[in-house]
């Protein structure tokens, strides 16, 4: 069976609650990526999407120059360990409709990231498709 970690993204890194959300976002930009999750005190407490960022940002009036990572994120974290069948993991996307995972390892340390195009580019046609359908499916 393939395990995540052969599938995955190495080196993904966080960003602090308190970044602003324009750092973030440029961070976004620059790195082609669509998600950087969010750390304090050494464990993971959220995710910031460039969907949070768009939505958020303009909800009830906040001024998107002055919010930061906490005010955007999305929580609780959903993960995913290195060391899992890929399987798994798909399972965890489709439960919980999401297009990406952190991917933490034995000691707890995220090592990288799982995402929706990992999946299309690494696993059997069959389970990209399944997977690929039900995360969509909240967009119907």
């Amino acid at each position: 069976m393939v395990k995540v970690a052969e599938v995955m993204h190495h080196g993904a890194s966080w960003v602090a609650p308190d970044m602003p959300l324009a750092e973030i976002t440029g961070r976004m930009d620059q790195e082609d990526i669509g998600a950087l999750p969010v750390g304090e005190n050494d464990r993971l407490i959220g995710m910031v999407t460039d969907r949070d960022s768009a939505v958020r940002a303009f909800a009830d009036s906040a001024d998107p120059a002055r919010l930061t990572a906490r005010d955007v994120m999305s929580k609780p974290i959903i993960f995913c360990n290195a060391n899992e069948e890929l399987e798994d993991a798909v399972r965890i996307m489709e439960r919980e409709q999401v297009r990406r995972l952190p991917v933490i390892d034995a000691n707890r340390r995220m090592v990288g990231m799982l995402s929706l195009g990992d999946v299309a580019a690494q696993a059997p046609a069959s389970l990209a498709a399944e997977t690929l359908k039900a995360v969509s499916a909240h967009h119907r």
